[in-house]
Formats: structure tokens, sequence, C-alpha cells
């Protein structure tokens, strides 16, 4: 995962050690120690863990704001939905460190402003996805279209097989509840 610059190596060991350890036992010291720096260096590009966090989270995420812009401007067939589908999918693959670090620490999550940034980005995407006024039930597979997307990438890390069948499965059973709420594709 190593990236270039200093910023990303230390969102990168951030990452790393907020997953080793829980973000909660992780220190700014221990951030500046794996990475060899001083806490002045450090202090340089971040002044607190929530600030990595939030960096993080806006790098990762970006490709998902992309999606919901480009999103907006498309038309609500079946065949958009879908796509915009595949496409959360690979914005997620690129992100996976991030989305397992948000599903292990979620009480951490909520409490930092990244938490009502993430809820408000998933309730765009459901509204991208489902129909204006459509029923409760189609409205609510919209919704696990994309938690199952979110959940199997978790779920199914140390599944056996293949990353990228396990993605194309989870992406499979997302576009079928997506499928069913758009009339079964009729």
């Amino acid at each position: 995962m190593a990236r270039g610059n200093t910023r990303q190596r230390i969102q990168d060991v951030a990452l790393e050690l907020f997953g080793e350890q829980g973000y909660e036992k992780t220190s700014l010291r221990e951030i500046a120690e794996r990475l060899d720096v001083t806490k002045a260096a450090l202090y340089y590009h971040f002044k607190t863990k929530e600030d990595i966090l939030v960096s993080l989270f806006q790098d990762l995420t970006r490709p998902m704001d992309e999606l919901l812009e480009w999103g907006k401007t498309q038309p609500r067939t079946l065949e958009s939905k879908i796509e915009i589908l595949r496409l959360y999918s690979e914005a997620l693959t690129g992100a996976a460190p991030l989305f397992r670090f948000m599903q292990e620490n979620q009480a951490t999550v909520r409490e930092l402003s990244i938490g009502e940034n993430f809820k408000d980005r998933v309730l765009a995407m459901v509204e991208l996805l489902k129909d204006p006024g459509a029923p409760v039930a189609d409205q609510i597979r919209c919704f696990t279209a994309l938690f199952s997307m979110h959940v199997g990438m978790y779920a199914l890390k140390d599944l056996e097989g293949d990353p990228e069948e396990k993605r194309k499965a989870i992406l499979e059973v997302a576009i079928d509840l997506v499928t069913q709420a758009h009339g079964g594709g009729q």
C-alpha cells in the first residue's frame, strides 16, 4: 500500500496502526516512531489523529464524491443504476483499508465528523438508486444493496477465494437487489 509522498506515508502507517491496535490505542508518537520521523515532522502535516483520519477519508473517498456527482446527471434507468453500483464497487475496493477501519471502529467513527459525512454519502447514493416515491420495500432493497457491498467487503476478507471473484459476487447481490427494486428489470 506504500504510496509516495510523506503525507501519504503518514496516512498509510496511521491506518495500518489503527487497524492493528485500534484508533483509540494508537498515539501520534507511535505513528512517528513507525515512520522513523520526529513528532515535530508529523505535526508539520497533521496536528491530531483525527486530522489524519479525516484526510484519509477525504482522499480515499474522492472517487465516491465524483460518482455521486456523475450519478446525479444520469437517467434513472436500470442500466444507469447498475453502472453506479459497478463504479461504487470499484471505489470501495480502492478504499478497502479505510472501510475495514470504519467497520472495526464504528463507535469512533460515529463520534468523529467523518461518521456523519459518510452517512450523508450513503443516503445520497441510495437516492441515486431508488425511484422517487418507491415503496418502502424497494427503498430498503436499495439501501441493503449498498449495505451488502460495505459489509460484504469486510465480512468476506477472510473467506477463501479470489478477492476479485468475491467483489464480483457482492456486486451481483447488490445488482439483484436494485433490479428487484426497479421492477424486476422490466
